[in-house]
């Protein structure tokens, strides 16, 4: 176990550095310089000492080679429109998209992992097709479309809800306290990892249902709820342990439309206002945060499947 986390570790850094280059050499291709983000109306001298005084005179494996020193020690560059560091930008953020995120997915497993189940065991039936069709429908909507008719009905319509988070949630704890203002957005992310789960959940329970183990449960006289709960279920998650795994960097960073639609403060509001304002740093520093999180989000559904199942062996 531990030689095959060391050397997914090491592929994972390879990885990481390797979207970090093409990031990097595009970002640097658009935008060689910040320079004029920092002077107003510069002079072309001003233009050559404000390059040379901050390194983008050099050449860009050079200034890449240095970009990855400072990330070593947690400086990921300064966002000159928004007069502030990118990392001191990413601390304030990334906690309110954890919240979102872990809120959504915890929401999602608590619905998806009991409908599989319970289709499985009621295949074929009106509730197994109307699950499905369901399902099927929120997979394939948008979720920005999902966002928008939950506002319409619950915020519009019925009023039960804000349509939107306020400007009073400024941290973790205040999106912790105002439970009806983080509704909406957890409730259209969840939905989303609804339909994905519990149809992956339902297949794998199909297929552990046909197994031995099973049917000898069964004929040993166990009750219905123990036969599921107790043996189907852990066998039948792994799927679905995958999934979450792979679905991570989605969940962490990649909730720039939930949060842009919602108005919440989050590393996905964030990078939208990145890409208005053109600040190369915070959509350089996002995109290595992605593939970060996507190596490791692999590298623990690995460990998970293997921790649940004591057959997989990961040497």
């Amino acid at each position: 176990m531990l030689g095959y986390i060391v050397r997914r570790l090491g592929v994972a850094v390879v990885v990481v550095i390797g979207v970090a280059f093409i990031t990097f050499a595009i970002l640097h291709y658009l935008s060689p310089s910040p320079v004029y983000d920092v002077l107003s109306k510069p002079t072309r001298a001003a233009i050559v000492a404000w390059n040379k005084q901050h390194g983008y005179d050099r050449p860009e494996l050079v200034q890449f080679v240095s970009y990855l020193g400072n990330i070593i020690h947690g400086n990921f560059g300064f966002a000159y429109k928004l007069n502030q560091s990118v990392a001191a930008l990413f601390k304030e953020d990334f906690g309110r998209t954890v919240y979102l995120s872990g809120a959504a997915l915890l929401l999602s497993l608590i619905i998806a992992i009991p409908l599989g189940i319970l289709q499985a065991v009621k295949r074929n039936s009106p509730l197994d097709y109307a699950a499905t069709a369901i399902n099927f429908t929120l997979y394939s909507m948008p979720s920005f479309f999902l966002g928008l008719i939950l506002i319409q009905l619950f915020a519009l319509d019925w009023g039960i809800f804000p349509p939107g988070v306020s400007d009073s949630v400024t941290s973790v704890w205040g999106a912790f306290t105002h439970p009806k203002q983080m509704f909406l957005p957890i409730v259209t992310l969840a939905l989303l990892n609804v339909a994905s789960y519990s149809r992956y959940m339902r297949s794998s329970a199909l297929d552990e249902l046909a197994q031995d183990y099973i049917r000898l449960a069964r004929a040993k006289g166990l009750s219905e709820r123990v036969v599921l709960w107790r043996h189907l279920l852990r066998n039948a998650c792994l799927p679905v342990i995958t999934l979450v795994g792979l679905s991570i960097p989605y969940l962490v960073a990649g909730n720039l439309l939930i949060e842009a639609l919602f108005n919440y403060p989050g590393l996905g509001f964030l990078f939208t206002q990145a890409l208005g304002l053109e600040d190369y740093n915070i959509l350089l520093a996002y995109t290595l945060l992605t593939a970060v999180v996507t190596v490791l989000g692999n590298l623990l559904a690995d460990i998970a499947i293997a921790a649940a199942d004591p057959r997989v062996r990961l040497d």
